[in-house]
């Protein structure tokens, strides 16, 4: 057993969101507990399916079951039921008043295609990361695209996003706390008239570090990503591959938290 292996009682709350095996045909033969076991290994540790460990599935079942799962969004909904259950395990709402947007620039191993780019505010080759959290930094959604993409655009395009796949996330928010990179009366209009929220920028007095209020928020979900070797880069050739393997991150310490 590994220490990113999944206990029983994390078991218990990830098994009924999992896809069941289609009906007719030949049963599912496949440890599922094990696949997703294996997934997560593959996450913490960062290495290649070709190296996980023979006491897993072959790493071509691993990988042909998390791709299957990404294209049909599994990651993303399963993100969304947890962290509704964290938000009422701590007492709050199962929705957040509040958003928070914000970007992390990493690089890639190579060029990847299309979504590739230079942040030269950051001097970062490869991609950004966009985040919206709610108030525990819990994520709703990421955009992940081309390291110069502008963080206006991409926080825009993410509300969007969210606010057609599933607006009752959204339904509760009036305020989007951002930095000065967000600042602008276009962005704020534009949030506004989607979402009906208040932006609000949070500038810092002066150059020096200060840890500020409600900035921390999601600047403490970047650093969670630091437990997780596979999103120390951005190793992947699809960027959906790079959102989904962040959702499913967050499942990870989510589930860790609901039985803690």
């Amino acid at each position: 057993m590994y220490p990113s292996d999944l206990s029983d009682a994390e078991w218990e709350l990830l098994a009924p969101l999992i896809p069941a095996a289609k009906s007719g045909g030949h049963p599912r033969t496949t440890d599922i507990r094990q696949v997703c076991n294996a997934i997560y290994y593959h996450l913490k540790t960062g290495c290649q399916w070709r190296y996980l460990p023979k006491n897993f599935p072959p790493p071509s079942t691993v990988y042909s079951y998390y791709r299957k799962w990404v294209k049909k969004g599994v990651w993303e909904k399963i993100n969304h039921t947890l962290r509704q259950m964290v938000r009422q395990q701590v007492g709050k709402s199962p929705q957040s008043s509040v958003i928070i947007a914000d970007s992390q620039s990493v690089e890639t191993t190579e060029k990847k295609g299309d979504v590739y780019g230079f942040d030269g505010g950051k001097k970062v080759k490869g991609r950004k990361r966009q985040l919206l959290v709610d108030s525990l930094g819990l994520i709703l959604k990421v955009i992940v695209a081309e390291a110069h993409g502008q963080e206006r655009v991409l926080a825009a395009t993410a509300v969007m996003e969210l606010l057609e796949e599933n607006p009752k996330l959204l339904e509760k928010v009036a305020l989007m706390w951002v930095d000065a990179g967000y600042s602008g009366d276009k962005f704020a209009l534009a949030i506004w008239l989607m979402i009906q929220a208040r932006v609000e920028v949070i500038k810092r007095s002066d150059k020096k570090f200060k840890v500020l209020p409600k900035r921390w928020i999601v600047e403490r979900t970047f650093g969670w990503f630091n437990w997780y070797r596979r999103l120390s880069k951005d190793y992947e050739k699809l960027s959906e591959m790079s959102e989904a393997a962040i959702y499913a991150v967050m499942t990870r310490i989510m589930l860790r938290r609901l039985v803690s």
